[in-house]
């Protein structure tokens, strides 16, 4: 079973998934960085060259293929916009979304042009804040607030609810 961290751009997905790995003795994967590996270059590079259309198909294909078993898994944000994405990770695991607010979000982003976020022209980052909601809540099996706490208290709280969600499966068959 893999763990599978979504949620905006700055809300902790590789940092939380990093410790959530640790604490849990898996392996951690970072989807943003197997794309940049594949790719052979960096996510804004992508973006710049090929276009973001260019960029979700490449993002889809990789995710939808990735192979992997007992991992905690951060998603790159835009990844919710492939339902083909979204399913192959539901398929492996449970899906936890990291939420924070959008000032906190904000706040927290100090690189956006050069971070590789998906944001299409004519947009700021709280259109895209307002776009993606809906859909991390529609994918994430469970919602962990991670405004105003600390890094490890966020990663507690998602332990203890996917061991109270995988426990419930083994109880009901």
């Amino acid at each position: 079973m893999n763990i599978v961290l979504i949620g905006m751009s700055g809300a902790g997905k590789s940092t939380l998934g990093v410790l959530l790995a640790k604490a849990l003795g898996m392996d951690f994967v970072d989807t943003d960085i197997v794309i940049q590996q594949q790719e052979g270059r960096l996510l804004q590079d992508i973006i710049d060259q090929d276009g973001i259309e260019t960029f979700m198909e490449i993002e889809e294909r990789i995710v939808s293929e990735l192979q992997l078993d007992h991992c905690v898994i951060a998603t790159g944000g835009s990844v919710v916009y492939s339902e083909k994405a979204m399913n192959a990770l539901q398929r492996g695991g449970t899906i936890v979304y990291l939420h924070v607010p959008y000032d906190e979000i904000e706040r927290r982003l100090l690189n956006i042009a050069t971070r590789g976020i998906v944001i299409k022209k004519g947009k700021r980052l709280k259109d895209v804040y307002e776009e993606r909601a809906p859909l991390y809540m529609k994918y994430s099996d469970q919602t962990v607030d991670c405004s105003d706490k600390d890094i490890e208290l966020c990663v507690y709280e998602i332990i203890k609810n996917v061991q109270a969600r995988h426990g419930e499966h083994t109880t009901n068959g």
